[in-house]
């Protein structure tokens, strides 16, 4: 599958009164590591949207290991595991130090058509004659 690695550190801001990262922030790591991803497929929203297609997230699970602690650089890799009917990325976030994994967690993304708004059964050739480029 296609896989893409981001790193990135834990800010102040994003710590909650615990010193540890806030649970809801994971989201936006994640959000940064899915769309390095579709820039490297070319498929971020951009051309999602030009396509013809809207992907709205309507499913995610985060399964937190461990916490991400103050200035803690971390790894987010996002994979392409599904993308025949929907989109399904998933995500492992691991302390580069240790190796160790802090977080897995996945997303599924179903294709919208624009016009109708109607919901794709099927992934559009917009993005599936990428993916299949690609393999």
């Amino acid at each position: 599958m296609i896989s893409i690695e981001t790193t990135l550190n834990a800010q102040f801001y994003d710590l909650d009164p615990m010193g540890v990262v806030w649970h809801g922030h994971y989201t936006r790591f994640m959000e940064q590591a899915r769309c390095a991803l579709l820039d490297k497929i070319g498929y971020n929203y951009v051309e999602m949207n030009a396509s013809g297609y809207i992907w709205p997230i309507v499913d995610m699970h985060i399964k937190y290991v461990r916490p991400i602690r103050f200035h803690q650089t971390f790894t987010v890799t996002a994979t392409i595991a599904e993308f025949a009917n929907r989109l399904k990325i998933e995500y492992v976030i691991r302390d580069p130090a240790s190796g160790e994994t802090l977080t897995k967690a996945y997303t599924i993304q179903v294709a919208v058509d624009t016009q109708t708004q109607e919901l794709c059964l099927e992934s559009p050739p917009a993005l599936t004659d990428k993916l299949k480029a690609i393999f």
